[in-house]
């Protein structure tokens, strides 16, 4: 490709005409005699005006500059210049006019016509594993979710887990329905914009849980992951209706794990071991599902840090969302749905949640809880779980919420000592 120099000032000199060279037998270039001192004989032949060829530094140039004709009397013309004169007009009187004509004819030829691929079909499939593949799989089974009575109204998300011929069963988070009951409506709206009734079945305030039945059967269901095996860095989707808008997907990745989270209030206080993610999540995506890129549930979405309030007086999203894993969902929602209730597992100690040392501060043994038979005693400060140190009493109620009754854990002291435990199970 040749380039243009960026300096017009660099241009290749051209040279002016009154330089380029002559010949001896023909008159220099722009120096033509007046008409008044022309020669009364014209010469015997006409002389042509010489061609430049002019080099640059880096390629040749052919030049042509205009050339200037002596002119002549017109009673010294002679017959050969004469005629070819009008051969010259008459050609192109000619040449104009087979151009009008076919340009006329040109105008009068109608336009081709041009046939546009119709885009009434789907012009760009998208991939199974695509985010767009996932949504359309996944959006069938999840619900909005509206609480009513006459106190207030709230929104939240869940998805359908199980159904049968007649009835089906939908998980979401235990906030979203706390407190319905009595005179409280509980109103469940599909991707379809059709609705239905529901009650529920069961809640656990630790876990942050809850099972809502409605009388529909023979709805397609959530596939369920593996949340133990998930790493940071996979990819995340969030469905819910967040705000109120309904079938909302966001996407992100797994940002971290085992994230120890506390939500509630003095006395129904969850504790989650959360998948941190990336993909936004804002108030009403509570109970939705976070899926991965195989579009199974690894997670419900369940809280979100902020940095404070936004105009609408409402938290919005600033890139952290901690969702429940799905592995300790499933036990719960399974015992809900079988039993009404559920448990979570316990070590069987009383903690002191206000000691701010490092450490989970034990303030008095449960009497014939599995930690009494155990050489564990009030005072002790518990600093590891399984090899993973704990930072304070919160942290290490996570850690245990995370297992199921009978693990075997081991608690690390800060004197080093370690000491075994079967976890027993506590019912909420």
């Amino acid at each position: 490709m040749t380039q243009i120099p960026e300096d017009p000032q660099n241009l290749p000199e051209i040279p002016s005409v009154g330089d380029l060279p002559t010949q001896e037998t023909a008159p220099a270039l722009n120096t033509a005699p007046a008409l008044d001192d022309a020669p009364v004989e014209p010469p015997a032949e006409p002389v042509a005006e010489p061609v430049a060829i002019v080099p640059t530094p880096t390629t040749t140039w052919v030049y042509a500059p205009p050339v200037s004709m002596p002119e002549q009397s017109r009673s010294t013309a002679s017959p050969a210049v004469k005629n070819a004169i009008i051969a010259g007009v008459i050609s192109g009187l000619l040449a104009g006019m087979l151009g009008f004509i076919g340009a006329s004819m040109i105008g009068n030829i109608p336009a081709p016509s041009i046939s546009l691929p119709s885009t009434s079909g789907d012009t760009s499939p998208r991939a199974d594993d695509s985010i767009a593949g996932i949504a359309q799989a996944v959006l069938p089974v999840v619900v909005s979710i509206d609480v009513s009575s006459d106190q207030g109204s709230g929104t939240g998300s869940g998805f359908i887990i199980r159904s049968t011929a007649k009835e089906s069963f939908v998980l979401t988070n235990n906030h979203v329905v706390d407190g319905a009951g009595g005179t409280q409506k509980i109103t469940v709206t599909f991707q379809d914009q059709t609705q239905a009734s529901a009650t529920i079945v069961g809640t656990e305030a630790s876990y942050d849980l809850a099972v809502l039945r409605i009388d529909r059967g023979n709805l397609p269901v959530a596939v369920l992951g593996d949340s133990n095996n998930v790493l940071v860095g996979d990819a995340t989707i969030a469905i819910g209706s967040p705000l109120g808008l309904t079938g909302t997907v966001t996407s992100g990745i797994v940002s971290a794990l085992n994230r120890p989270v506390t939500a509630g209030g003095a006395t129904d206080v969850s504790f989650i071991s959360a998948i941190q993610t990336d993909a936004a999540i804002n108030p009403g995506n509570s109970g939705g599902p976070l899926v991965n890129s195989r579009g199974e549930v690894i997670g419900i979405n369940s809280a979100i840090a902020t940095t404070g309030s936004s105009v609408s007086g409402q938290s919005g999203s600033i890139g952290l969302g901690f969702a429940i894993p799905i592995n300790q969902a499933r036990r719960v929602a399974t015992e809900l749905i079988e039993t009404g209730s559920s448990t979570y597992p316990v070590i069987g100690v009383q903690l002191d949640m206000t000691f701010d040392g490092q450490g989970a501060l034990v303030q008095s043994i449960v009497k014939g809880g599995p930690a009494s038979a155990t050489d564990l005693a009030a005072g002790d400060v518990i600093t590891a779980i399984d090899g993973v140190k704990v930072s304070d009493g919160t942290e290490l109620v996570v850690r245990i919420r995370a297992k199921s009754a009978g693990d075997v854990v081991e608690l690390t002291l800060s004197d080093g000592t370690v000491i075994e435990v079967t976890l027993g199970s506590d019912q909420s």
